[in-house]
C-alpha cells in the first residue's frame, strides 16, 4: 500500500457506501491521507467523513464554483492539497437516433466540463507536485450500446487528461484517468439485476469476474504514488479491453433503463 502519511486528498462523487468514490476515500485515508469528500448528497458524506476522520463538503461537479470551493476546503481545513480524485459523473442509456439536446448537454456538462473544472481548480490548489485522477470509462474505447453520449463525453475527458499531463507536468502534477470495466456497485445494481446480464459480461472478461470498487481504489492508490506516471488512460477491467462488451441482443431480458448517477454515489 502507498504511504500517504501527511498528504491531503479531495475525492468527489463519494456519497454511495458501495460506490467507487467511497472506496477510494476509505483507501486514501487508510494509507494515511487526510481526505475531503464531496458530492451533491451531504448526509451520506458526513457519515463517510466521520468514518475516516475527514471533511465533507456539498459539491455539484457541474458547477465550477462548487468544484473550486471543494479545492479551497482542502486548503482551509488542512493547509495543502496533494491528491485529487473525481469519481463523479452522469450516465443515461440511449441510442444516437434517440438523442436530444437536453441529454447531450447533460452528458457533456457532467462528464466533460465538470472534469475541466476539476483539473483546473485542483491543479491550482495543488500548486506543485501532486496527483489528479479522473474515473472515466472503458466505454470510451470499447463501445457499449446504448451509452453513447456518456462514452463520448468521457472520451473527451481522456483527451483532456493527456493535454493536462503536458500542461501541468513541468509543475510535477501528474494527471491520469482510470477506465473501469464492469463494476458491482450501487450504481450498477439495477442494470446487473437484469436476467443474464452479469453472466454475459463475465463470459467476455478474461479474469471471469465483475470488478468491485476496491479494485479501482487500488488503482487510484497506485497512481497517487506513481511519481513517473502521467497522461495515462488506465484500463482497470479484468482484461475485457482485449475482447468486447456484449451486444444488446446477447443480454436476454435486458430492459431499457435511464440512470442519473455519480459513479461514486447519487447526485
Amino acid at each position: 500500500m502507498a504511504d500517504l502519511e501527511g498528504k491531503v486528498a479531495v475525492v468527489l462523487g463519494a456519497s454511495a457506501s458501495k460506490g467507487t468514490g467511497w472506496a477510494v476515500a476509505e483507501a486514501l485515508a487508510a494509507a494515511g491521507a487526510r481526505v475531503v469528500v464531496g458530492a451533491r448528497s451531504l448526509e451520506p458524506l458526513e457519515t463517510l467523513a466521520d468514518r475516516i476522520g475527514g471533511t465533507a463538503v456539498r459539491c455539484d461537479v457541474s458547477s465550477e464554483q462548487d468544484v473550486a470551493a471543494a479545492a479551497r476546503t482542502a486548503i482551509d481545513s488542512y493547509g495543502r492539497l496533494d491528491i485529487a480524485v473525481n469519481a463523479a459523473g452522469l450516465a443515461g442509456q440511449g441510442l444516437i437516433d434517440e438523442a436530444d439536446d437536453d441529454d447531450l448537454r447533460k452528458a457533456i456538462a457532467n462528464n466533460y466540463f465538470a472534469n475541466v473544472y476539476f483539473v483546473k481548480h485542483m491543479a491550482r490548489a495543488i500548486g506543485t507536485d501532486g496527483s489528479i485522477t479522473i474515473i472515466s470509462s472503458l466505454s470510451t474505447t470499447n463501445p457499449m450500446i446504448p451509452f453513447f453520449s456518456y462514452a463520448c463525453a468521457k472520451a473527451a475527458t481522456d483527451c483532456l487528461v493527456r493535454y493536462a499531463a503536458m500542461e501541468y507536468g513541468p509543475r510535477g502534477i501528474r494527471v491520469n484517468s482510470i477506465l473501469p470495466g464492469p463494476i458491482q456497485s450501487d450504481m450498477t445494481a439495477a442494470i446487473y439485476a437484469q436476467p443474464g446480464y452479469v453472466e454475459a459480461l463475465e463470459r467476455e472478461i478474461p479474469l471471469r469476474r465483475i470488478g468491485f470498487p476496491q479494485d479501482f481504489a487500488d488503482a487510484v492508490l497506485w497512481l497517487a504514488g506513481g511519481a513517473y506516471v502521467t497522461g495515462l488512460n488506465l484500463p482497470v477491467c479484468g482484461g475485457i479491453q482485449l475482447t468486447r462488451f456484449p451486444y444488446q441482443d446477447e443480454l436476454p431480458g435486458m430492459k431499457p433503463i435511464v440512470t442519473l448517477h455519480e459513479q461514486g454515489g447519487e447526485h
